[in-house]
């Protein structure tokens, strides 16, 4: 890590010397440190808010039910970190949030599971093999619904807005499998000690955690009533939509957060939690963990600024041309597919612009599938491994820029085989 920023300052000072564009690297080192410091503030709200109902599913055992339904395919990606850790259940609610494409639920999930794995980690402050691994996963994770690429395409007014579903299933698919085998094949490399294991509290069993007070059988039909009429009440809304399908994003990406806070909350109520007071302490911890992580952030979205606002990342396009045109990457999605590990918002915005501009071409169509299909690798970094301390990140970089390298090479085959004009 200290190589990549160090390179990325030094590419920045000197591309702004051969450009003449200094004033303007100057300018933005302190506008992207404002900002840095702007967007860590706007996640504590989130943090704080997911943090707090992830501890009333904590002690309402609902991240052991979690954690044992995949435990047959979590154990063995990460073996090294017990089954029915907090660690596990964290990372498990993260993924699924991803896959939703529900990036502002995912991340507070990965920031506890980061602090969570960094308890059992054997060398404080070194990014253990499961760190890694999830970390690689995390920026690769497979996308079931890209809600906010479709939002995008809807609004522009793209013919089929969930056209790019499949093919970013596909991409993410390919990316997430990179991932897996990067990090397995460069842990090999180096054998870490065992994992430090505190002594765990008393395990919850199945038959304690379906046992519903006596007390509370009328809050828990109750429950069932509102969702069944909730769930009703969606769907008649994509009935009486023109569009059913437009609808139906709509409505999942307007309806899955609210249904999920009740849901949590409704649990915990059903399990004789204190709601309130376990969303107050959960919201403590995500208060100090949004804080912790604002020096990271600032370090390294400053020299990714300075490298955008040098006219190097211009200069590395125009190098890598001839390259992406071989395998069949247009020149206007190019830079889509190179700043998306620097900057999500930087990329957000040149997709947003290629799909105004021309909403039903390829370009638009392979520069929203991979916008949907891959993450800001270096904010994730700086964010997870920030909130975590953790100062030596060995090889997960590596592994996360492979998933993000297949991730675009995926999606610009696959997009080159479905798109509709063909």
């Amino acid at each position: 890590m200290n190589a990549i920023w160090f390179g990325l300052l030094l590419a920045a000072v000197l591309a702004a010397a051969i450009t003449g564009r200094m004033e303007e690297v100057t300018k933005v080192s302190f506008d992207t440190a404002k900002a840095a410091v702007n967007l860590a503030l706007g996640l504590i709200g989130p943090m704080a808010l997911w943090l707090g109902l992830m501890k009333i599913a904590e002690e309402g055992g609902l991240l052991k039910v979690l954690a044992r339904s995949l435990r047959p395919l979590m154990v063995r990606l990460f073996p090294r970190v017990p089954p029915e850790h907090p660690a596990m259940s964290a990372m498990i609610l993260n993924l699924s949030a991803n896959m939703m494409g529900l990036g502002n639920a995912a991340t507070p999930f990965g920031v506890k599971a980061m602090v969570e794995l960094e308890k059992i980690n054997p060398r404080p402050g070194v990014a253990s093999d499961a760190m890694c691994l999830f970390l690689a996963i995390n920026t690769s994770n497979v996308t079931l619904l890209p809600l906010g690429v479709m939002a995008i395409r809807a609004a522009a007014g793209a013919k089929d807005p969930a056209a790019i579903i499949l093919p970013t299933i596909f991409a993410t698919g390919v990316s997430t499998l990179v991932a897996i085998v990067a990090a397995k094949a460069l842990a090999r490399k180096h054998e870490e000690p065992p994992p430090i294991l505190e002594d765990q509290p008393p395990q919850t069993t199945a038959e304690e955690l379906d046992d519903v007070p006596a007390s509370q059988p009328l809050i828990k039909w109750g429950l069932i009533l509102l969702f069944f009429f909730l769930l009703i009440r969606a769907a008649w809304s994509i009935l009486e939509a023109d569009d059913s399908r437009a609808a139906l994003a709509d409505v999942f990406s307007n309806w899955f957060v609210p249904l999920l806070m009740l849901a949590l909350a409704s649990y915990g109520l059903v399990k004789k939690v204190p709601v309130y007071e376990a969303a107050c302490e959960g919201a403590k911890e995500g208060f100090k963990v949004a804080v912790r992580i604002i020096p990271y952030l600032v370090i390294i979205l400053t020299a990714v600024g300075m490298f955008r606002a040098s006219g190097g990342f211009e200069a590395m396009a125009k190098v890598l041309e001839p390259l992406t045109s071989l395998v069949g990457l247009p020149v206007e999605v190019l830079p889509v597919a190179l700043l998306r590990p620097l900057s999500g918002s930087g990329a957000f915005a040149l997709m947003s612009e290629i799909v105004s501009r021309a909403p039903d071409s390829f370009a638009a169509y392979l520069a929203s599938t991979i916008q949907g299909s891959t993450e800001t690798t270096f904010y994730v970094l700086a964010v997870y491994f920030g909130a975590a301390g953790i100062k030596d990140p060995r090889y997960a970089i590596w592994a996360a820029l492979a998933a993000d390298l297949a991730g675009i090479l995926a999606a610009t085959f696959i997009c080159h085989l479905t798109y509709p004009g063909s």
